[in-house]
C-alpha cells in the first residue's frame, strides 16, 4: 500500500463506529468512512474538541453538523502546493489527501524526464493533480464535466502561484472530448484519470465505472505520444480490484511501449498508531 505520510496540515486523529476524525489545518471535522468497520476508540477525549461533523441520512445523503463556527473557505499546504477547502455536499471537503502519493509520483516522473511534457487530466475534480504535475513543469489539459470543480481547480492553480503555467480548464464529457482530440492530432505523454463509480456528464451522458472503464482506456491510448511518461488510472469504486485495472491496461496499452506496470492501494496513517486507513486504489504504467 502507498502511505501518504508528508502531511503537514492534515491528519486522521481516531477512526471508530464508521467515522474518522480529521484534521485540515486547524479545523477539526468527523466524517463517515464505510471502511472503520471496528466500534473502539482509540483515542475518546479527542472527539470532544470537534468543529463539524457529516452526518448520513437513514433515506440517503446527509448534512453537516457544525459545533463551532468554521471559514467558509480555507487552505491547506502540501508541501509546495496550495489547496481550497469547503464543508460540501456527499461529506467531501474539495480534496482526498490520500492522492498525494500519486502527487508525489507524478512530480518525480515529470521533474526526471528532462523533456516537455503533455498532461491530459480526465475527470480532474478540483486539480490536486494538475497542481501537482504544474509544478513539476508539465503543461496540463484539465477536463472535468463539472463547472464549479473547474472553478475550485483554478483556485488551487492560482492558490499555488501556478497561474502562469501551461493549463487548460475544459468542461465537457471525457470520451466527446478526447474523441475530438484524436480526430485533432492532438498527443500527450502522461494521462491521469480518477473516473468516479457512477456519473452523469453535463449533457446527461451517463458513466458507470465497469461498463465503461475499459473503452476509456481503450481511447486515451490512441492519444498517446510516440514516447509517453506514464498512465495512471485512480479508482475509489466498490468491488473493483486494483489488479483489474492493470489488466486493463495491460491489454490496451501498445504492446511496443516499453515499461513497468503496477497496482495497489493508497491509503491513510493515523497519527500516533500503527493503524493505516485504506482509501482507494490505482494501476499505473511507467516509462
Amino acid at each position: 500500500m502507498e502511505v501518504a505520510r508528508d502531511w503537514k496540515d492534515y491528519e486522521i486523529l481516531d477512526m471508530a463506529n464508521g467515522e474518522k476524525l480529521e484534521r485540515w489545518g486547524s479545523t477539526i471535522l468527523i466524517r463517515p468512512d464505510p471502511q472503520i468497520i471496528w466500534k473502539e476508540k482509540t483515542f475518546p477525549k479527542k472527539w470532544e474538541e470537534v468543529d463539524a461533523r457529516y452526518a448520513r441520512s437513514k433515506s440517503g445523503g446527509g448534512e453537516w453538523n457544525y459545533y463551532n463556527k468554521i471559514p467558509q473557505n480555507w487552505t491547506v499546504k502540501y508541501k509546495n502546493l496550495t489547496f481550497a477547502l469547503k464543508t460540501m455536499g456527499f461529506k467531501h471537503t474539495g480534496l482526498f489527501p490520500e492522492q498525494a502519493v500519486n502527487w508525489d509520483f507524478m512530480i518525480s516522473k515529470i521533474k526526471n524526464a528532462n523533456r516537455e511534457i503533455k498532461v491530459l487530466n480526465l475527470f480532474a475534480y478540483t486539480g490536486g493533480a494538475t497542481v501537482a504535475c504544474l509544478f513539476a513543469g508539465a503543461s496540463v489539459c484539465h477536463v472535468d464535466s463539472s463547472k464549479g470543480m473547474c472553478e475550485m481547480a483554478k483556485e488551487n492553480v492560482t492558490l499555488s502561484g501556478l497561474r502562469d503555467r501551461n493549463v487548460r480548464f475544459l468542461i465537457d464529457d471525457v470520451f466527446k472530448f478526447v474523441n475530438r482530440e484524436i480526430r485533432r492530432g492532438n498527443k500527450y505523454d502522461a494521462i491521469i484519470m480518477d473516473p468516479p463509480s457512477y456519473g452523469r456528464g453535463k449533457n446527461g451522458e451517463i458513466w458507470k465505472f465497469e461498463d465503461n472503464i475499459e473503452d476509456l482506456i481503450e481511447l486515451c491510448t490512441k492519444v498517446l505520444s510516440d514516447k509517453p511518461l506514464f498512465f495512471l488510472v485512480n479508482s475509489y469504486t466498490t468491488g473493483i480490484s486494483s489488479q483489474v485495472i492493470e489488466n486493463v491496461l495491460r491489454m490496451k496499452l501498445p504492446k511496443n511501449i516499453k515499461g513497468r506496470f503496477s497496482n495497489g492501494e493508497v491509503g491513510l496513517p493515523m497519527t500516533n498508531s500503527k493503524e493505516i486507513l485504506p482509501c482507494g486504489i490505482y494501476a499505473r504504467w511507467e516509462e
